[in-house]
């Protein structure tokens, strides 16, 4: 264990702790903010249950943030490369982004039903964004001066292009994907909260209607614990993939 990883693990702990002894000093009733440990607690009884329902937010919010990563790398290229496509899709990227995911889940539901795909569409469109900018942002970072030395001598646009400006880009496109990963499971649970019968978000949404306030903070623990891992992995991918751009840093 690194010393980053012992730091972020002590903080947690320490975040813990504070709950739980915030709670039980100030006696706050569990209906208003249940003891971690008994969010934790509420969770041992239904185990399977709450499995196969953290599976289903599982692997809709990969779906969603895998077509995220495909459609956001593949127009952050057109619009970082060609001022035309930036001038004019820009505009209606961030017009877009600016509209809340929550309001278009009551579209989805009309248009595909109640289930998963609302969700994975979800995770799809609140991720999107993040990708798009910083792919962009990173090719059109690339210094003018590298692109001119390899024209002068005798390079193609595209082997500019993969030599260059791919990898310049590197660093911004993974540190697009530790954030788009998080918001991917935000628009999954948001679209299970509204209309969905499986998927952590039911599960409290479930739990709330009977007044189980331990088991919907359970829930909210799940979800926590499978961003932290999955921005994890990615955080693990980057080091190895372009360490290089952070070797000044201990990231």
């Amino acid at each position: 264990m690194n010393r980053d990883a012992l730091v972020a693990g002590l903080a947690a702990v320490g975040l813990f702790l504070l709950w739980e002894l915030g709670v039980r000093i100030f006696q706050v009733p569990s209906f208003v903010l249940p003891p971690p440990s008994q969010a934790l607690q509420s969770l041992l009884p239904v185990w399977g249950v709450v499995m196969g329902h953290a599976w289903q937010t599982l692997w809709t919010t990969l779906a969603g943030f895998g077509l995220a990563v495909a459609a956001g790398a593949l127009l952050g290229v057109a619009v970082g490369t060609s001022k035309p496509l930036n001038l004019a899709l820009y505009p209606l990227l961030v017009g877009f982004n600016s509209v809340p995911k929550a309001a278009l889940v009551p579209v989805l539901v009309l248009w595909f039903g109640i289930g998963t795909v609302p969700a994975i569409l979800t995770a799809f469109l609140i991720s999107f964004f993040p990708i798009v900018v910083n792919v962009a942002t990173g090719l059109a970072s690339v210094p003018p001066e590298l692109r001119e030395v390899l024209r002068v001598l005798g390079a193609s646009r595209l082997e500019a292009f993969t030599r260059v400006s791919l990898p310049f880009s590197l660093p911004y496109f993974f540190a697009s994907l530790k954030v788009a990963i998080t918001l991917a499971f935000v628009g999954a649970v948001i679209s299970e909260i509204a209309a969905s019968q499986k998927g952590i978000g039911y599960l409290m949404t479930s739990a709330s209607s009977q007044f189980n306030v331990p088991l919907v903070f359970g829930g909210l623990l799940i979800i926590a614990a499978m961003g932290i891992a999955l921005y994890a992995v990615f955080a693990f991918f980057e080091r190895r993939m372009v360490g290089w751009a952070y070797r000044s840093q201990n990231v």
